[in-house]
């Protein structure tokens, strides 16, 4: 209703359909003029035109139908500002307090950064003080210690000056003492001069019956010996049964000497024969007492073993498998009829599998094996022929019989008609040959050599069989390749107490294609191939080992090969077989 009374200008017009009050008629006589002859009071001024606007626009409202709608639109307008005056003042509340939030919070600050000027200022002062405190003890310190160093060098003033006195007074002494002594002595030495000038005859007296005794006594002892030695000789040679005796003592005693001493080098001898192990034999199978007493619990083992297959690990052609597994039964089927045992020569290219094949020989046959080089014959010199004929010997005394293997036997079994040999080992050539010239039911002999033309032809008198290694072929080296492979991969891989792993591939592919390209290639090259394998997985990060790693190690086994191969070609000026590439390799090293 407040624009009814002319309030709140400039808030919305009345409703169209009220009427509009007419404008009220001017104040007569005008509402600023000074004519008139009343005088002014309080109500002069006042206007009552407003109060009519007023009453005329109630009177029209009253009589409008839109009086109600007017009356709660001015109603709703009155609450509207009223709400606006309370969050209006709402808002000037929240605002004192977050002034006064403002205002404590600042306070805060002020006394935090107070507090903290503060506790600097105090640290400050304390290390002030404390570094006072320190310079006045190290003062105190630096003067102590040069109180101490002026104290230290009063006394040792005071022991210098005291040590001077005293080895002043002691010189003092000395020079006294050595001036008595000097006048001591030389009156001592003039009175002994006088004595002696004044008693020289009687000394010589003295000396002159001293010798005279002496030269009496020695001629009375000398004919005392002579006498009784004499008396005692004589006595012996007038007595028969005594001169008998002495000489059945003294030849008895000769005799118990001599017999003494052959029979201690007889037991000797005997006893290295029997329980030692002869220097020439470079690794034997047999029990010693030296090996039994440090590897007990190996010899055990050795003794209840049981024989085993021949071929056991060696990879042999069909043919050559089928004639060693004979000779193999032959050797076995010889040693339980305790018949003669036949000697063989085994040749061809190094690493095919000789040394191998007599040891598994020797173990499935329950004989012992010993293994020799002859290389080791020639160094000997002189002592060639003792040595062999204790080899001999010792393996005579094997209770199951000895398999003597000699690697490399042409390096001193060569002929003796074209050959040049030194006399010694000429002398322990002929001295094999003795030993050698029947067959025996102790020893069997076995031979390997890469070049057995140069045998004596004594020497292949005295072989029964031949037996050819040859190089494998690609059968023999796909299964060299499949047992290396599981010996050094495979069961390290599935044995899980080692770090090696095995990558996902076609093993049984693989080992195909590595036979292929592994051509000319001995057993024992393919076995370092899978020694190789096995240090390239523990060589890698995660200890896998994958195809391509596989591959790497096979190109350069390869490679190194073709270079050996190469320098042999050029060193001997010819070509060679893949079959000869092995064993003229292996005759180019030993020489």
């Amino acid at each position: 209703m407040s624009w009814l009374f002319g309030l709140n200008r400039g808030q919305p017009e009345p409703p169209p359909d009220l009427p509009v009050p007419p404008p009220p008629p001017p104040p007569p006589g005008g509402s600023g003029g000074s004519g008139g002859d009343k005088p002014k009071d309080k109500w002069s001024n006042f206007d009552p035109t407003g109060l009519e606007r007023a009453a005329h626009a109630a009177r029209e409202l009253d009589k409008s139908r839109h009086a109600k709608e007017a009356l709660d639109l001015a109603r709703m307008q009155e609450q509207t500002v009223q709400m606006e005056h309370q969050s209006k003042m709402k808002e000037y509340e929240a605002a004192l307090e977050q002034l006064k939030g403002d205002q404590i919070r600042i306070q805060a600050e002020e006394r935090r950064k107070t507090l903290n000027e503060e506790t600097k200022q105090h640290q400050a002062r304390a290390q002030y003080q404390d570094k006072l405190a320190r310079q006045r003890y190290e003062d105190q310190l630096r003067q102590q210690q040069a109180l101490n160093e002026e104290n230290l060098r009063r006394q040792e003033e005071s022991v210098q000056k005291q040590e001077a006195m005293r080895k002043a007074t002691i010189e003092h002494e000395m020079d006294l003492r050595h001036k008595n002594e000097m006048m001591r002595v030389e009156a001592e030495a003039k009175a002994r001069a006088r004595v002696e000038r004044e008693n020289a005859d009687i000394i010589r007296e003295q000396i002159r019956l001293k010798a005279a005794e002496h030269r009496q006594t020695v001629l009375d002892s000398i004919r005392t010996a002579g006498a009784v030695f004499g008396e005692g000789f004589k006595a012996f040679i007038s007595d028969w049964d005594k001169v008998t005796a002495t000489v059945a003592g003294l030849t008895l005693l000769a005799v118990g000497v001599y017999s003494a001493r052959n029979a201690t080098g007889v037991a000797a001898r005997y006893i290295e024969a029997r329980l030692g192990k002869p220097s020439l034999v470079r690794e034997t199978s047999r029990i010693t007492v030296t090996e039994a007493i440090k590897h007990p619990i190996k010899m055990t083992r050795r003794l209840m073993s049981k024989p085993q297959d021949a071929l056991e690990g060696v990879v042999l052609s069909p043919s050559l498998e089928e004639r060693v597994r004979d000779i193999a039964i032959a050797t076995r089927n010889t040693r339980q009829n305790r018949g003669l045992y036949r000697n063989i020569l085994m040749y061809g290219p190094p690493g095919t599998g000789k040394t191998l094949f007599a040891k598994k020989l020797a173990v499935h046959s329950g004989m012992d094996y010993a293994i020799m080089t002859g290389g080791d014959v020639a160094p000997m010199g002189r002592d060639g022929v003792t040595a062999m004929h204790k080899v001999f010997d010792w393996a005579g005394t094997s209770r199951r019989g000895l398999l003597l293997f000699v690697d490399e036997a042409d390096a001193f079994l060569r002929k003796r008609a074209t050959e040049k040999i030194s006399e010694d080992l000429r002398a322990t050539l002929n001295a094999f040959l003795y030993r050698t010239g029947e067959q025996s039911n102790k020893f069997m002999l076995v031979l390997a050599s890469n070049q057995p033309e140069q045998f004596d032809w004594a020497i292949n008198d005295r072989i029964d069989e031949i037996v050819n290694f040859a190089l494998p072929g690609p059968e023999e080296r796909e299964r060299l390749v499949r047992l290396y492979f599981d010996r050094y991969v495979l069961e390290p891989a599935t044995g899980g107490r080692q770090r090696l792993k095995l990558a996902q591939f076609d093993y049984g592919k693989k080992c195909s294609e590595i036979a292929k390209r592994t051509e000319g290639m001995s057993g024992r090259e393919i076995s370092k191939l899978g020694v190789a394998w096995q240090a390239a997985a523990y060589s890698s990060e995660d200890g896998v080992l994958t195809e391509a790693m596989i591959d790497a190690r096979v190109d350069d086994a390869v490679r190194q090969h073709m270079q050996k191969m190469d320098w042999l070609q050029d060193t001997e000026g010819i070509t060679m077989s893949p079959s000869h590439q092995g064993c003229v390799l292996k005759i180019y090293f030993l020489f």
